[in-house]
């Protein structure tokens, strides 16, 4: 952070957007505008056992440096760990924890989190989780052992899009003595800061909104305690699970448009959004800030992903996500392009059936993953495959 203090006495004042384009510094060396590839796996020695500088890339490499500093600048910590995605970023936040120690989780959550906190550590390290709706910060705070360590959520949530209040959650995490994680994955440090608001850890997938085209894999964590971020780099180098310098280079590019981007997305979800609530075949929309649903202070805008119920089994919905041409059905979000997703067959498949309806995850929920497409253009295709939708699932109960 102090390059940016150095070149930037007001760097604090700067808008974000500003912040998004000059926190790339010019390469040191040539005068880059474009941070180099260090394509390298080893770099020369000044002399046997001389560690001043790069010695090997799984330790340190400059192109994943400068991500990292980028990161930490945008997030308002102090020092940024980019992994080669984010269930490896969530794997070294856990290692944290011992053996018998406890963490307070959001009940939605990503499907491959809970499969790494139930099938991974729990089974292989003993240590336990609850899982509660935060919505209400008070059941956090019932849930929390003196054996917790750890309270982890994600605000808005995937993929109920659940809306968290990071201040009020991480009073109770220090007033408990507790670390307190936060996926910032839908929201990223455009649309809110959770480290500003009392949060000790944001992790983010990359791959998503972040790096923004739907190219890379990538994982970070950023904290502004210097203790926290010395144990995490000791897990990271132990374990490996570093970004490649390419994969930093894409990420860092994807970066530079991430304001105009998810602006684009947001202003789109939200269209979207107060469309499908006029339509009949929807039972139910899901976006932060509409029909109700709590935006809270914590979070510029209700971001790009909108989640909704359809009536009808898992055949009709089924039909429905693969009708559309526009949104295209896959994994992931925060692309350039839009994506469908059925998050009961899909995303959430690894969570016991039981578990996902109790949750609200049943056969009927599609999530949107809103790209920079046209808003009038993705309208239309929902539209129509709503329409054969419709036709087939009138037709089959006929029959």
């Amino acid at each position: 952070m102090s390059e940016w203090k150095d070149r930037f006495p007001d760097w604090d004042k700067l808008k974000f957007e500003t912040k998004l384009t000059h926190c790339h510094p010019a390469d040191q060396a040539t005068g880059a505008v474009s941070t180099p590839i260090h394509q390298t796996a080893t770099f020369k020695l000044r002399a046997p056992g001389d560690e001043s500088g790069y010695v090997y890339s799984r330790s340190a490499n400059p192109t994943r440096d400068a991500l990292q500093d980028s990161l930490a600048a945008l997030e308002g910590g102090s020092e940024a760990l980019a992994f080669s995605s984010g269930l490896a970023a969530t794997h070294t936040v856990i290692n944290l924890l011992k053996s018998g120690e406890h963490v307070v989780a959001g009940d939605d959550l990503y499907g491959g989190t809970p499969r790494q906190f139930n099938q991974v550590h729990a089974a292989n390290s003993a240590i336990e989780f609850s899982y509660v709706d935060g919505r209400d910060p008070a059941n956090i705070d019932k849930a929390v052992t003196g054996k917790t360590r750890l309270i982890w959520i994600e605000t808005p949530t995937n993929p109920l899009l659940k809306s968290y209040d990071i201040a009020a959650i991480a009073k109770i995490s220090k007033k408990r003595g507790v670390l307190l994680a936060v996926d910032n994955t839908f929201a990223t440090s455009h649309l809110q800061r959770p480290l500003e608001l009392g949060a000790d850890l944001v992790v983010y997938s990359l791959t998503k909104y972040m790096a923004g085209h739907s190219d890379t894999l990538g994982g970070a964590v950023i904290v502004n305690d210097q203790r926290l971020a010395e144990k995490l780099r000791f897990f990271q180098n132990a374990v490996g699970a570093i970004l490649s310098p390419f994969d930093c280079w894409l990420v860092a590019r994807g970066l530079k448009t991430l304001a105009v981007r998810l602006d684009r997305q947001s202003a789109s979800a939200r269209t979207i959004a107060e469309h499908l609530q006029t339509l009949d075949e929807v039972r139910e929309v899901l976006y932060p800030g509409l029909d109700g649903r709590q935006l809270l202070n914590n979070m510029k805008s209700g971001g790009g992903m909108v989640s909704f119920r359809l009536d009808g089994e898992f055949e009709d919905v089924k039909r429905f996500v693969m009708s559309t041409r526009l949104f295209t059905l896959a994994e992931s979000l925060g692309g350039v392009e839009s994506l469908v997703n059925h998050p009961a067959s899909m995303t959430h498949a690894s969570i016991p059936r039981e578990t996902r309806l109790e949750y609200g995850i049943d056969d009927g929920l599609v999530r949107l993953s809103v790209g920079l497409e046209d808003a009038g253009d993705l309208i239309d295709d929902l539209n129509s495959a709503l329409a054969i939708y419709s036709k087939k699932r009138s037709a089959s109960v006929v029959s």
